[in-house]
């Protein structure tokens, strides 16, 4: 099994806990409402968010993906550091075992917030991954943040 790893980053205008506080802390309650275009629900099946969660998203109907679950691994609401690994989905992967994940919250220098994802993709015996293997994902994950984005800077008072 090889590991294939891409990174991906951001900056957006809203300070790191904010972002940290709706993406991860109360995603499950904030995304369906502001994105059930693509999102029909995300519910904790095991645990509250604790490392061990288990948390399962249900997508939208009309995609292609119906649903899929992530152990949440790590989560450090001082250090605004979350990790959480892929470990189920409603649809095969050909090439993928498993897909681990570390998102990180960071302010910068001018005080933006600089948002960090790190992404190994755990792949089967001889598979090959390039990144146009996985595009689509990643582009809907930076479609998600930025509705997150929106929603937090026409709202000022959220999560604040």
């Amino acid at each position: 099994m090889a590991v294939t790893c891409f990174n991906q980053e951001f900056t957006t205008p809203v300070a790191p806990s904010r972002m940290f506080k709706a993406l991860i802390l109360d995603s499950h309650n904030l995304i369906p409402r502001i994105a059930p275009q693509g999102i029909k629900s995300i519910e904790f099946v095991e645990g509250d968010g604790a490392a061990g969660s288990i948390k399962q998203t249900n997508f939208a109907d009309g995609g292609h993906l119906k649903w899929l679950k992530n152990r949440i691994d790590a989560v450090d609401a001082e250090k605004l550091v979350c990790k959480y690994t892929l470990i189920e989905s409603g649809i095969a992967f050909d090439k993928i075992e498993s897909v681990a994940y570390e998102v990180k919250f960071e302010a910068s220098s001018d005080g933006e917030c600089v948002c960090k994802m790190i992404s190994e993709y755990h792949t089967k015996a001889g598979a090959e991954l390039k990144e146009e293997d996985i595009k689509q994902g990643k582009d809907k994950a930076m479609g998600l943040y930025k509705v997150v984005e929106e929603y937090l800077l026409a709202n000022p008072d959220v999560y604040a």
